[in-house]
């Protein structure tokens, strides 16, 4: 990483313990330390191949330890107790939120396209202090990082891993942004950059190939029958017409034949079964036989 500091700058102890570890970093940047823009003073802002960082670096005035808790509106505290940061406001998200603007509206004057920029306040805590967690993102691009000289894994972290986007950012585009920012003096030469890890030219977008259209096949009409079907076809059709033509003549001969015999048609009426005769008593005599 390529760090450059203005000559004359007279950084907090923060800032210091802050480009310390920006030295160890093997990591393709350019970072500019205290940077002026127009009345607002940027702690640093960090030129990654992905796109630009600008950071808030926040020290402690006192030893603290614990568990760090962040609010939009609230001052923050380390377990319970208001973190007593050595900036100006309680809570740095405002300023930081309008130095990320101040950037990106030089650039856009200068006709450069500023990207999506990103911003991070890094609290650096007194060395042997704890402060956990160690990154929080408040939101979308903008996340607050704890990191001193002698715990330097989250800080690294952030800034190689804090885009997964196309290195749109070349050495020639770096060094057009600085021009624009008023950092001549502190703006590394082409060849330093490119040695350092950045693009000389954009990466070419990735063309989609598209596959011809195929093609169209010749398909049978449906519906269609084949030659075999047709001839099936007719036949049934023949047998069915033959199997009617067969019943209406013999509905039509039976009823010839009644029409010429009608006296043949004869009609069985059954005959009345008689009556048994009136019973009639009869008069007996005494012992006489058969009454």
């Amino acid at each position: 990483m390529l760090v450059r500091m203005r000559q004359g700058a007279q950084p907090s102890g923060a800032e210091q313990e802050f480009v310390e570890c920006l030295r160890t970093y093997p990591t393709t940047a350019l970072a500019v330390i205290d940077v002026e823009i127009g009345d607002r003073r940027i702690d640093a802002l960090i030129f990654t191949p992905y796109g630009p960082i600008v950071l808030d670096v926040c020290g402690f005035r006192r030893r603290q330890s614990g568990i760090l808790a962040l609010s939009a509106t609230q001052p923050w505290t380390v377990s319970n107790s208001v973190a007593e940061l050595d900036s100006v406001a309680d809570n740095p998200i405002g300023p930081l939120e309008h130095a990320m603007s101040e950037v990106g509206v030089a650039l856009e004057q200068a006709s450069l396209d500023p990207g999506y920029i990103c911003g991070a306040i890094v609290l650096v805590p007194f060395r042997g202090a704890v402060v956990r967690p160690g990154r929080t993102n408040l939101r979308p691009g903008l996340d607050v990082v704890v990191g001193n000289a002698s715990d330097t894994t989250e800080l690294r972290i952030y800034l190689e891993g804090f885009s997964d986007g196309s290195k749109n950012w070349t050495a020639d585009r770096v060094r057009g942004a600085c021009a624009a920012l008023g950092l001549d003096d502190r703006t590394p030469t082409r060849g330093e950059l490119t040695d350092d890890g950045f693009e000389e030219k954009a990466p070419e977008p990735v063309a989609i190939i598209t596959p011809p259209p195929e093609a169209p096949k010749t398909l049978t009409a449906p519906g269609m029958p084949s030659k075999g079907q047709s001839y099936a076809g007719w036949i049934v059709l023949a047998v069915a017409m033959i199997g009617m033509v067969l019943v209406v003549g013999v509905v039509v001969d039976s009823w010839v034949q009644d029409a010429r015999n009608p006296d043949q048609v004869t009609t069985t009426e059954p005959s009345p079964t008689p009556s048994p005769p009136p019973y009639q008593p009869k008069e007996c005599f005494p012992l006489q036989r058969d009454c």
